[in-house]
């Protein structure tokens, strides 16, 4: 799909670059900006390792499992059909709290393997479950504690405090992910016995 997407934006820019005289300019700067973008790719790798290490720390300290704790009754009450001991819900919490800690990349396969271990206890195979809606929901909208990714591509572009959107960021996720998660819980199918009772 993604594929696709990439085609039809390629295809539109060119036929616009076309209809508008701009086929000059447009092909002089393909080979510039992707120069730039392969510039910019490498120049965050360096930033990106540090608040990675940062958080890698934070994870071998024991900070993950704090806030994994302070997690786990309100995951309980979100997730009620999950056994607390499934192991699924281990997965959620620490996808959720990787997401958090702006890990994106280390929490993409326990996110995977969250998924899976839902499915397993899902009714119904063919369609998604509420508890899988639900979980892709959070790790969609995703409070960010720490945005890693966000703050790396500000001091790469100059920014003289690059973590004063910690706070504005902490808020709008807040925002982003209640707001979500009670669309999500307002929205969720009837259980089987209530639609065919």
């Amino acid at each position: 799909m993604f594929n696709v997407i990439w085609a039809l934006m390629i295809i539109i820019s060119a036929v616009a670059a076309i209809i508008n005289g701009k086929v000059e300019f447009m092909v002089s700067h393909i080979p510039i900006h992707a120069n730039r973008a392969i510039e910019l790719s490498l120049s965050l790798i360096g930033i990106m390792a540090f608040w990675l290490g940062l958080m890698k720390i934070a994870e071998d300290c024991g900070a993950v499992k704090v806030i994994a704790r302070y997690l786990q009754p309100i995951l309980e009450r979100l997730f009620p059909d999950i056994p607390s001991d499934h192991p699924a819900m281990g997965a959620i919490t620490f996808s959720i709290v990787s997401n958090m800690l702006g890990l994106n990349n280390a929490s993409i396969p326990i996110s995977i393997r969250a998924m899976q271990a839902l499915q397993k206890l899902n009714p119904s195979p063919a369609t998604a479950s509420n508890a899988m809606c639900l979980f892709l929901v959070i790790t969609s909208s995703s409070v960010q504690l720490l945005p890693t990714t966000a703050i790396a591509a500000l001091t790469q572009a100059g920014s003289n405090d690059p973590t004063k959107i910690i706070i504005t960021t902490l808020l709008a996720t807040i925002c982003s992910t209640v707001g979500s998660v009670i669309a999500c819980l307002l929205m969720q199918k009837k259980p089987v016995e209530e639609r065919h009772g």
